[in-house]
């Protein structure tokens, strides 16, 4: 099926504009150094935030690097699919939005997107449960994230401390313990949120820099269980690449548990096609981290999750969040999913024609106490 606003398929994008020298060569480069140690002649930002270290090829090896994937004997964090990935998501920029400034205050929220490198080097991306809907399990997903506190505030900083307050990644980068670091890449089109909100997604990838003479630190083996979803019932990844696909794409050494990954349908957001995206996330090969401090409700949630881990191995992902994930991919890896999506990205033309139409106006929050005003935060996200 196709649509005016929808498309199909998995073929590469053809209406994307093309990189310009600066870009392929930064790509080029992210790809010859994940095969071989960054040279005195690199730029030093570049090879330090592309942390690639050196990595013989095997004699045997198929000689498009693309294919190469890291050997968990090596010291390299990333496969050559991954360094190309980051290094298109650095060079996107996305455009102009100037409905944006116009916003009041309480139109204007921001996500992270937070992604990382796994031992085959390939990239997985954090997502949060919230606590209200775990009890069916089939709730809401969604990034780290929430609304602006000022007109000041730029997205990323809106996304950090959301962070923090959400599952206790520090704001400022010198509390974040070492080897770990946070690198912003990029912002993504806002979309709009259920309530309302224009929500910016704000990416950055979490390295775990070499330390000499130590073992190589895996983000998700040592960081993520570090973090405290204090106000959330559960922290867990998913697979970044997979968001292009149709179903599981298959990993050594993993379980596929029962289930379908993806399903969808078209519905309709103020009159514009909407692409519903439906993921199921598997849980069952990774840890899931939970509140180190239960209160009310999260606490039983959070307690029922554990009981109910042997049994729950997939969460869903939908949405906002599922529309988002699918946006970064499609630029990320400069590939089209394998379903029917949305061809542009974010919702800045409804937004914008919101905004004109005088329907975006300030908030009135009501003062009905404290846990009132949370759930009205929260609901930023889906």
């Amino acid at each position: 099926m196709s649509t005016a606003n929808g498309v199909s398929g998995t073929t590469k994008r053809d209406n994307s504009p093309p990189l310009t020298e600066i870009e392929t060569a930064e790509i080029l480069q992210s790809i010859r150094n994940s095969t071989t140690k960054p040279s005195s002649a690199l730029p030093a930002d570049l090879a330090l935030s592309l942390d690639l270290h050196q990595q013989p090829r095997p004699t045997d090896e198929s000689p498009d690097p693309a294919s190469y994937y890291w050997d968990a004997s090596t010291m390299a964090p990333l496969n050559a699919v991954s360094a190309a990935a980051l290094a298109r998501l650095r060079a996107y920029k996305p455009p102009p939005f100037p409905t944006w400034d116009r916003l009041p205050v309480s139109r204007r929220a921001a996500v992270l997107i937070l992604l990382f490198a796994d031992r085959r080097g390939d990239l997985r991306v954090v997502i949060t449960m919230r606590a209200a809907s775990l009890r069916n399990f089939s709730g809401h997903a969604a990034f780290p994230g929430g609304k602006a506190d000022s007109l000041v505030e730029s997205p990323y900083q809106i996304a950090r401390r959301e962070a923090w307050e959400e599952i206790g990644l520090p704001m400022d980068d010198a509390k974040i313990p070492k080897p770990f670091r946070i690198e912003p890449l990029c912002c993504l089109p806002c979309s709009l949120a259920k309530t309302e909100l224009a929500v910016r997604p704000c990416v950055a990838f979490l390295h775990a820099d070499d330390v000499p003479g130590k073992p190589k630190v895996m983000v998700d083996e040592s960081m993520i269980p570090r973090l405290d979803a204090k106000e959330v019932a559960a922290v867990f990844s998913g697979p970044f690449h997979n968001f292009l696909k149709a179903k599981d794409e298959p990993r050594e050494g993993e379980t596929i548990p029962p289930g379908e990954w993806y399903d969808g349908y078209w519905n309709h957001w103020h009159s514009e096609p909407w692409r519903v995206h439906n993921f199921h996330v598997p849980v069952n090969n990774q840890k899931v981290t939970k509140p180190k401090i239960r209160d009310g409700g999260q606490a039983a949630l959070a307690d029922e999750l554990e009981e109910e881990e042997d049994t729950i191995q997939r969460f869903l992902v939908w949405g906002l969040t599922g529309r988002m994930l699918v946006d970064a991919a499609r630029i990320a890896y400069d590939e089209e999913p394998e379903f029917e999506h949305n061809d542009h990205y974010g919702d800045e033309a409804i937004i914008a024609s919101l905004e004109t139409k005088g329907r975006l106006p300030e908030k009135i929050r009501k003062e009905v106490g404290l846990e009132a005003i949370k759930d009205d935060i929260k609901d930023a996200k889906m």
